[in-house]
């Protein structure tokens, strides 16, 4: 009978536990498909603005695509391009454009960097210094895909 009373004892003190550590879980700011669409339409105003045709693609912190955008009349080779800018910025935490000046300055082994695209137009996308994800844009020239790509960066700060 003590044995019993004990193991029911130490079970429910095994389940508090378990309870508390539950109550545990951090949070975090994430990016969900609202927040993409709406990074997605104030770098979409950008390139209506200047009138450049471009591919928008929105990444989550894995790198997953969670949003993309084709304007018409963009070459279709542009769609592969401004995921690999997105996913170079989430994967490297840093803009796409580092990789190009660090190759634009000689360093070549950057070009070995398995999953870096050193071409301006990433940017990680980022929330209480955490990141969220990344947008990638490409079109236009490589500055041009890096402006748009910081317009939809201000989403995250404007209404």
């Amino acid at each position: 009978m003590k044995n019993h009373l004990r193991t029911l004892v130490v079970s429910a003190l095994f389940l508090l536990g378990a309870l508390n550590m539950s109550a545990q879980v951090p949070s975090k700011p994430y990016l969900n498909l609202e927040l993409a669409k709406k990074i997605a339409a104030k770098a979409e105003a950008e390139a209506i603005k200047n009138k450049w045709n471009v591919v928008i693609a929105i990444l989550d912190d894995g790198g997953n695509l969670v949003f993309l955008q084709r304007m018409d009349g963009t070459q279709i080779g542009s769609i592969e391009v401004a995921q690999k800018k997105g996913s170079t910025a989430i994967k490297f935490k840093r803009p796409s454009k580092v990789f190009e000046d660090g190759v634009a300055g000689g360093r070549n082994v950057l070009l070995a960097l398995p999953g870096a695209l050193p071409v301006e137009g990433g940017l990680p996308l980022v929330v209480d210094n955490v990141y969220i994800g990344a947008i990638g844009v490409s079109g236009v020239t490589s500055a041009q895909d890096g402006q748009i790509a910081a317009a939809g960066v201000t989403a995250l700060t404007q209404p």
